[in-house]
């Protein structure tokens, strides 16, 4: 039988659903096939989150109809959906950190001997033999706390699996993950696609809808503008699907043209929560008018090196120098006093205050200066006013500026913080995973605005785990392993493949200017 007439294994018509001031949803038509991996495509903001939490009974539709396996369902709850074969991998993990991998995965429903006793051996063998069969490979006695994020992300697959999913939702999968462990995911799905298993992907990443799709349902703004067959489609033709317009996917930028050293790191050292050595002897420097990427897998010391800059956590030992003076473990609001800004690598624990609204977001460290506080007193006209006019000019996609940030997706939380860091005036951007979350079109205004700050003479340290990132924005590029800056090439010295080996440990690069650094 002809795939046109074959039965899908879901089908969702007519979906409609409004929020207060936002139509999330109108009157969206997806289809998934059996055994397929249909990518889910579109900028932040655009709907496709809503309406796999609508699938997935968070959810209730304000119209349309929802067929399961040619079956109508009604889905009003999780329940609902499990019963019917569909599990969600959500963006944000749902795991108890505390907690051991087997525990969090019989949560609800452990298995009892003789009805009473829990029988944990038994939940163990059940995480391993359903892990093997999948390819997983988790350790059903690890501590959720002490694994990698991928880690944590194959927990809830399986958490899915074992809970007879047929039909998985994964939910920007790779926001948080390293290059290696989207690799890993993408070799789990395709085992699920080979055993059956039917996979709806939500991203906004091109390229990795190319990669691993082989259809791309593309919504804007709560309507489905395409779906089509990935092998018959390409990057820039679903950039422009996604955002209405020709995207530039690699930003235009002229030579750096570098001034005085603005930030200066000397030897520094710096301990983890473990009290472990985390960044050992670090020294570099970034002067005004460039962009210094720092690249590295993940957990290499760049969170902690970063923290450090920052005020946010304490240096063992070292010095850190702005425009020649010392704030070494200064508190961050002496830091943004003193013009540094940042856009941290976790936005919801250290970006936002996520019950708090946008503008009271929008003026997190300013709130005490004039315009915004006039003789002690909060100026909530001002403050809205400047809010309204960041929403409008970094795309933000909310109903208002009295919205709580929580209620915003992953992608336009992101914007917030970085429309209000990147709206000051500073001397030192330190930009941390800036585009983490964010949709091609934001990526490209997001990279448009960290090279004006370069030509505009600022200082610009870029730590991302986006190597495609560190390539298109740094004039010099700094690579960290174990804690240790292993070397310092200039971008026309950079390839993907030497910055590989540096990032693996397997070689070492260096920098005309570390000398000058070490000495200060």
């Amino acid at each position: 039988m002809a795939q046109s007439q074959r039965v899908p294994v879901l089908a969702m018509k007519g979906i409609t659903k409004q929020f207060p001031g936002v139509l999330a949803n109108d009157r969206v038509d997806f289809t998934l096939e059996q055994g397929e991996i249909h990518a889910l495509l579109g900028e932040n903001g655009a709907g496709k989150s809503t309406l796999m939490k609508i699938l997935y009974g968070l959810y209730g539709a304000d119209s349309g109809t929802i067929s399961v396996r040619g079956q109508e369902a009604l889905i009003r709850e999780p329940n609902d959906a499990l019963r019917l074969g569909i599990g969600m991998v959500h963006q944000h993990f749902m795991l108890v950190q505390q907690f051991t991998v087997a525990e969090n995965l019989v949560l609800g429903s452990e298995p009892r001997r003789r009805g009473i006793f829990l029988d944990m051996n038994a939940a163990v063998a059940k995480v391993k033999e359903v892990s093997e069969q999948y390819g997983l490979a988790i350790d059903p006695n690890a501590r959720i706390t002490d694994i990698s994020v991928g880690m944590q992300q194959r927990v809830e697959i399986l958490k899915a699996l074992l809970r007879g999913a047929d039909i998985l939702i994964l939910d920007e999968p790779t926001a948080v993950l390293t290059p290696q462990e989207v690799s890993e995911l993408f070799a789990i799905m395709r085992n699920l696609q080979a055993r059956g298993k039917s996979i709806v992907f939500i991203t906004h990443k091109l390229k990795e809808v190319m990669a691993i799709s082989e259809r791309v349902t593309v919504v804007r703004r709560g309507r489905v503008v395409g779906s089509l067959d990935t092998s018959s489609t390409s990057v820039d033709e679903l950039a422009r699907l996604m955002v209405g317009r020709d995207v530039e996917l690699v930003v235009e930028k002229g030579p750096a043209h570098p001034g005085e050293e603005i930030l200066v790191v000397d030897d520094l050292n710096v301990l983890d929560a473990r009290r472990l050595p985390a960044v050992r002897g670090v020294s570099l420097s970034v002067r005004g008018g460039e962009i210094l990427g720092i690249a590295g897998v993940d957990g290499n010391g760049q969170t902690q090196l970063v923290e450090a800059i920052t005020g946010m956590r304490r240096c063992a030992s070292g010095r850190v120098m702005l425009a020649g003076k010392d704030i070494t473990n200064s508190e961050p609001r002496r830091l943004f006093e003193s013009g540094v800004v940042h856009i941290p690598a976790d936005r919801q624990r250290h970006g936002l205050i996520l019950d708090f609204s946008i503008a009271e977001n929008m003026v997190l460290q300013t709130y005490y200066r004039p315009p915004f506080s006039v003789k002690g007193r909060l100026n909530w006209e001002v403050i809205r006013s400047e809010a309204r006019r960041l929403i409008e000019e970094f795309d933000i996609r909310t109903p208002g500026e009295d919205v709580p940030a929580g209620s915003l997706s992953g992608g336009n939380q992101q914007k917030v913080i970085v429309a209000r860091e990147l709206s000051r005036q500073p001397e030192l951007v330190i930009a941390a995973q800036p585009t983490r979350g964010l949709d091609v079109g934001a990526i490209e205004f997001v990279h448009g605005r960290l090279v004006e700050a370069r030509d505009a003479g600022k200082a610009v340290l870029l730590v991302s785990l986006e190597l495609d990132e560190i390539l298109a924005l740094a004039d010099r590029i700094a690579v960290m392993y174990e804690g240790e800056v292993v070397g310092v090439l200039s971008r026309d010295e950079a390839t993907e493949e030497l910055l590989g080996l540096m990032m693996a440990g397997a070689a070492r690069g260096s920098d005309p200017d570390a000398s000058e650094v070490a000495t200060g």
